[in-house]
């Protein structure tokens, strides 16, 4: 922190440090094979859809940490950042984007209950949440994609704390 910025009382932003999980989350969530192989539409609706299934996915794993909860506050926090910028660059105005925003939360809310409650129990439960909350192409089935998510949760399990908020999902 600079000397300016301690003397006018400016703290750095407590989010800064999740940056790098959000980024790589949103790469997880724009890699090809969602839409390519596994049936996810390529359209806004299709993009939001896997960016909330892989933030949720984030968040479960987080929900296993001890001490983590604020960094879940954080990551959140910048998913409602990047929603409400994304919402202004399309042009809903000024006036409805909390209220678009509000909406846009209570999806991904509903979307990480459904794979809190679903995930344990395996496919069978997965599938037809996915069903429900994924925008897919016409004709694409729920369960290659219901197997992908939780090869991805597994995998993301794996990862060690430190890296996963460092933003290395990869193994």
């Amino acid at each position: 922190m600079s000397f300016i910025d301690r003397l006018l009382g400016r703290t750095p932003d407590a989010r800064e440090a999740m940056r790098p999980l959000w980024h790589a989350t949103v790469v997880a969530a724009r890699d090809p094979l969602w839409y390519r192989e596994l049936g996810v539409a390529d359209t806004v609706e299709g993009r939001f859809d896997m960016i909330t299934l892989a933030l949720a996915l984030v968040l479960l794993r987080l929900e296993r940490e001890p001490d983590q909860g604020d960094a879940a506050v954080r990551l959140t926090e910048l998913f409602v950042d990047d929603m409400d910028a994304q919402l202004r660059q399309s042009g809903v105005g000024d006036l409805v984007v909390g209220k678009h925003v509000g909406q846009l939360m209570a999806t991904l809310g509903g979307r990480l209950g459904a794979l809190r409650e679903a995930i344990p129990i395996g496919e069978s439960a997965v599938a037809p949440a996915v069903e429900r909350n994924v925008s897919l192409l016409d004709g694409a089935e729920a369960g290659p994609l219901a197997s992908a998510l939780l090869k991805l949760h597994a995998a993301w399990g794996q990862i060690p704390l430190d890296a996963m908020l460092a933003g290395r999902l990869q193994q």
